[in-house]
């Protein structure tokens, strides 16, 4: 697949070229896959103003018509599913039949988009159920809340741009996308389909560049009525100090865990916890990166775990039999590796990996980590899993819960009332009972508690994000 030599700014239905351009550098071997624009303020300013513009049209478009275009929208991926994974394999190092996953997941997002569409839902309201509310008649409808700013992350470059480009067009809004620095082949792709959709000019632009100049107009601007961010608690709490009175979600990071209660076939849940652990590298929000185990099946565990492990392939993102690619980029692979030292400086056991081949970290399964070791109670977002002996399931939830994040967690167990307990007291925005944290499909609310963010995406709950709840009272008795 060529890529061309130089990408362009996508901004009220055209292809701007930039004043400045960045090289992309493939992660898996840095070889020069293409430039990119680096906008400045007045690019986003040209933006914003687009979508701004854009307002009226979207407002004013029939439901049935933006579903339209959702569905078009779907179906063009469909026909282009295998250029759209190897956008994100080359761009990402994210391996081609993950990336194909990814794009098949997309296709659904936009599907869940196009239907949502069509069913924004208002309410009937009894208004006489208050003294002075008779021969009154109350009704609720949701209108768009303008332009939405959305600010998205590498590991998810098409499905996490869905899961906000796909709900804003749904309720009639208009998008300044500002897609990650390395992953913006994707977004442009997507651009040129839309157009091929029927999307008006305006309704999305597209801009790349610096997050400190983009991000930063993008947040403060008035004009821009909601942020939706993918990233780092870091980067999340200055979005919400300065977005003001704008609406925000944030979907933030996560160090998810999953507690095997004795008495579970491990040879069931091993395979399904390795996948957890190091899917796309372990670079993904809710990757399984802490595991508890019950004391009388630890050792076993741990066993199968690392036989397991050891099965996967690492190699370049193309090959369909890759497992595990690179790192994001070099400084990241290197940060992995000086946090599994630390580790082992405190105590910690390495029963394998703990190396790296080029950018690929060897995916490295850790025991006996303590809890204020980064690879614990950070974000990870690399190829490593610790496993810890528990006594119990109440001293795992424990364990799970001294976390700053709570985004989502498992539980394998035989005993519905340790479910149901851990259900209750694990302190996260979802949990998976029988199921590792890595779960995800994209009709459901997703979204955490704690430094994990604020609101929730799934396409319904996004729309509810992304529109307003106006009340209309008819006065009978005038």
């Amino acid at each position: 697949m060529e890529i061309p030599a130089y990408q362009s700014l996508f901004i009220n239905g055209e292809w701007k070229e930039p004043k400045q351009y960045t090289p992309l550098y493939a992660p898996f071997d840095q070889t020069e896959l293409t430039n990119i624009p680096s906008a400045g303020e007045e690019e986003v300013e040209a933006a914003i103003a687009a979508a701004v513009q854009a307002k009226s049209v979207m407002k004013q478009m029939p439901a049935h018509e933006r579903s339209t275009i959702l569905s078009n929208l779907a179906e063009l991926l469909e026909i282009n599913k295998d250029r759209a994974a190897e956008f994100i394999a080359r761009e990402a190092a994210k391996p081609i039949t993950t990336a194909k996953g990814e794009v098949a997941r997309t296709i659904q997002t936009y599907k869940f988009a196009s239907q949502a569409a069509n069913q924004l839902y208002g309410e009937k309201l009894p208004m006489d159920a208050a003294p002075g509310g008779e021969n009154r008649v109350g009704f609720t409808t949701r209108e768009p809340l303008g332009v939405i700013g959305a600010i998205t992350p590498f590991n998810f470059p098409m499905n996490l741009v869905a899961h906000k480009v796909g709900p804003a067009i749904a309720t009639g809004n208009t998008i300044v996308l500002k897609p990650a620095s390395q992953t913006p082949l994707s977004a442009y792709f997507l651009a040129e389909l839309l157009e091929e959709a029927g999307l008006p000019p305006g309704v999305l632009n597209i801009i790349t560049g610096s997050g400190r100049v983009i991000g930063d107009k993008i947040v403060k601007d008035d004009r821009v009525s909601m942020i939706t961010f993918t990233g780092s608690p870091e980067v999340g709490k200055q979005i919400r100090s300065r977005a003001g009175l704008k609406k925000t979600t944030l979907e933030l990071g996560s160090n998810s865990a999953v507690i095997i209660d004795e008495e579970t076939d491990l040879d069931k849940v091993v395979p399904r916890c390795v996948q957890g652990a190091f899917a796309f590298q372990g670079q993904v929000c809710i990757s399984l990166q802490r595991i508890y185990v019950h004391e009388n099946g630890f050792r076993s565990f741990v066993d199968k775990f690392v036989e397991e492990t050891k099965k996967l392939k690492t190699g370049g993102p193309l090959d369909e039999e890759t497992n595990v690619s690179a790192m994001i980029s070099p400084n990241d692979a290197e940060r992995a590796l000086s946090w599994i030292r630390e580790a082992e400086q405190s105590g910690a056991n390495v029963e394998t990996g703990a190396a790296k081949e080029g950018n690929v970290v060897l995916p490295t399964v850790l025991t006996g980590v303590k809890r204020n070791q980064k690879v614990s109670c950070e974000e990870v977002f690399a190829p490593i899993v610790m496993i810890n002996s528990v006594s119990s399931v109440e001293e795992a939830i424990g364990e799970v819960n001294d976390s700053r994040y709570g985004l989502q967690a498992g539980i394998y167990t035989n005993d519905i009332q340790k479910a149901m307990s851990a259900s209750e007291k694990l302190e996260v925005g979802g949990v998976l009972i029988n199921d590792f944290p890595t779960f995800r499909v994209d009709h459901m609310p997703y979204g955490g508690v704690k430094e994990s963010g604020t609101g929730r995406e799934g396409i319904k709950y996004a729309v509810e994000e992304m529109t307003e709840l106006k009340l209309t009272v008819i006065n009978n008795n005038f």
